[in-house]
């Protein structure tokens, strides 16, 4: 017997809840799917096989519509962002209109020399660097991510902690992002935080801002891992049962349009991925501005991973 799910769409109606969208506070840009590793939990399925960047006249198009609007963080993300030629373009670009800039990084790149200068770049302007550190154990970290990127990562956040990153007071913050190694759910954001900083303190003397635990979406890589694995069922039943209505207030879609490498709007990075619109398929040069309060936001079966435990917010 073939498993099915309860489209999310139904399963909220039938608890008289919606979805639909607040002020639109948070700009995110993909500039594209090529990046260092091929990580197990991917959504995207990005890689160093893919060629899908971000060009010069998609992010000088973003620029000019985030200058026509407000939005209070601009959150760059990929892909491998340090990979687009254009980064730091884009990045120079977006510094005069005042807001937080997100920079998400999966730390790798940042730990050899050919990227200072992206470094000073982040610096200069108070860029905040969120980066991807799944788990505390090597061998975790390493079966989602690759060989050899855990000292990587060790490597490369005792650089910008060298540089005032994640430092107890400075302007210059550092978030680390866990995602599980496995068809589990993450551990209470809280409790992971307080251990996290503990040990990285204690093992190997760093420190960063915040930690930030979310669940794997069931999308692209992990998907298909998923279904080798024989976990799917068991995984997506899991999010199902794990539902927590409270979390559809501060969901990210709600307040973010997300904006793919190409330049095309969706809802967010997840109904990139599944290539859902919440209507038609709009380009962000003919875009005035972000959508009305109130307006249907586009769901699907991994809308579960958002609303599930405490939520991706």
């Amino acid at each position: 017997m073939q498993f099915s799910i309860e489209p999310f769409s139904q399963f909220l109606k039938k608890r008289d809840l919606e979805l639909t969208r607040a002020e639109t506070v948070v700009l995110q840009i993909n500039t594209g799917l090529l990046c260092n590793q091929a990580c197990q939990h991917c959504h995207l399925e990005a890689g160093p096989g893919r060629t899908e960047l971000m060009d010069l006249e998609t992010t000088r198009s973003i620029i000019d519509f985030a200058g026509k609007n407000r939005f209070n963080t601009i959150d760059i993300t990929g892909g491998a962002p340090e990979m687009n030629p254009n980064l730091s373009f884009l990045i120079e670009g977006l510094a005069p209109l005042g807001r937080e800039i997100i920079l998400r990084s999966n730390l790798t790149l940042l730990a050899g020399s050919q990227y200072d200068d992206l470094i000073d770049l982040c610096c200069g302007h108070r860029v905040v660097i969120t980066a991807s550190f799944p788990s505390l154990n090597r061998n975790q970290t390493e079966s989602q991510r690759g060989k050899d990127v855990f000292p990587k990562l060790i490597e490369a956040i005792r650089k910008l902690n060298k540089r005032g990153y994640g430092q107890p007071g400075s302007v210059l913050k550092l978030d680390l992002v866990s995602n599980p190694a496995g068809a589990f759910l993450p551990a209470c954001q809280d409790q992971a935080e307080k251990r996290f900083r503990q040990d990285l303190e204690k093992n190997w003397g760093i420190v960063f801002t915040n930690l930030y635990t979310f669940s794997n979406v069931p999308l692209g890589r992990f998907r298909h891992w998923l279904a080798r694995s024989g976990n799917y069922e068991r995984y997506v039943q899991k999010l199902v049962e794990s539902f927590n209505p409270e979390t559809l207030e501060g969901l990210m879609c709600r307040r973010l349009i997300s904006v793919s490498w190409d330049g095309y709007v969706y809802d967010c990075d997840f109904n990139q991925a599944a290539n859902t619109f919440s209507g038609e398929k709009i380009h962000i040069s003919q875009l005035d501005g972000p959508p009305k309060i109130g307006s249907p936001i586009a769901v699907g079966d991994h809308c579960y991973s958002c609303t599930a435990g405490s939520g991706f917010t």
